[in-house]
């Protein structure tokens, strides 16, 4: 009984956000508010980008950072904990694995980083999952509202711009609204986004995503070619962890380190054409931003360029830490 829906402590939690409109139509009016906001464009320079399946936290006084944010959420949901006494945030783009673990990080680091402020609540904010034709993005909202639901602490949804909410219709398909959104951490701000800029080690972050458990892969060594491609969206339905990639007391971005077996195939998944790849290898095909299929054949090329990561990208089993250059506001590579 942790969960409060407008400013209502909940003994059950809703089961889809059909039920959460029926019940709290206020969520309607609140989803229209962010929806009236212009999209903005955001550069690299303070921006800390989060991926699928990564999550961060900041506070206002961080020096290296202005933004965070992540965008391409069509069947996936972005997820924002914000402190609102210190204003310490975190945000998270969920696909619905590794989700549990996740949000008790998620809200761990917030209250670490609202240490010495005054009190306040903790909010909570979800933007996404748009009313896809399998219903993926019910399953992700549900499996986030259970987390937060079993969560100690009484955490506040003040945003749910999820579902139909989130979703036009344009000829005789669904579309999401916003795809993206930043939060500016100094005041708190939360906006639809887009980011041309999305790194560091964008592809590499990637291959994280498109490898996904090594227990999956020995299975998936066993298959065809041709059977591996009729594994829809295999990638994404892998057990995988959501990476936390930001040291906030030390200003470090960080990657890795992990490790892949090498992919079967990467010759023919490269060979294939921009339709076949949208069609296994998206939860949402008919809805993907038109870079989907050219972030794709990148991130098989680095896979397929760096077979064992741990040995070529990894070395002596190191992460890969940035920091945020003070001259250019870029993240540049700490060197060893």
């Amino acid at each position: 009984m942790v969960l409060v829906l407008n400013g209502v402590l909940q003994d059950d939690c809703p089961m889809d956000t059909t039920s959460l409109f029926m019940q709290h139509p206020v969520y309607r009016d609140y989803a229209q508010q962010l929806l009236s906001i212009p999209t903005k464009s955001v550069g690299a320079v303070g921006l800390l980008y989060v991926g699928q399946r990564e999550m961060a936290a900041a506070a206002p006084h961080d020096k290296n950072i202005n933004i965070i944010g992540t965008d391409d959420a069509t069947t996936c949901i972005i997820v924002v904990v914000r402190h609102s006494g210190s204003g310490a945030v975190a945000l998270a783009h969920f696909d619905g694995t590794g989700v549990d673990e996740a949000v008790c990080t998620m809200v761990a680091r917030v209250q670490e980083l609202a240490l010495g402020y005054p009190e306040g609540r903790i909010e909570l904010q979800l933007i996404g999952g748009y009313r896809d034709p399998q219903s993926y993005g019910e399953e992700v909202f549900y499996n986030i509202m259970q987390s937060f639901h079993k969560h100690h602490l009484e955490i506040d949804l003040t945003q749910a711009c999820v579902g139909e909410l989130n979703t036009i219709l344009r000829g005789d398909l669904n579309y999401p609204i916003i795809y993206g959104v930043g939060v500016n951490i100094k005041t708190g701000e939360i906006f639809p986004a887009t980011f041309p800029e999305r790194g560091p080690d964008r592809e590499l972050r990637d291959a994280r995503n498109f490898m996904g458990a090594q227990t999956v892969l020995n299975f998936i060594k066993v298959l065809t070619l041709s059977e591996m491609f009729n594994l829809n969206v295999w990638f994404g339905l892998l057990l995988y962890k959501v990476l936390d990639i930001y040291d906030a007391s030390l200003g470090l971005l960080r990657i890795g380190p992990f490790n892949y077996d090498p992919l079967r195939g990467a010759d023919l998944w490269l060979s294939q054409t921009d339709d076949f790849l949208l069609q296994h290898l998206s939860t949402s095909p008919e809805v993907e931003p038109p870079h989907f299929t050219h972030h794709m054949r990148a991130t098989i090329k680095f896979i397929q360029e760096n077979q064992f990561p741990a040995i070529t990208v990894f070395r002596d089993n190191r992460p890969r830490y940035y920091r945020r250059d003070e001259t250019t506001g870029f993240w540049t590579l700490v060197r060893y």
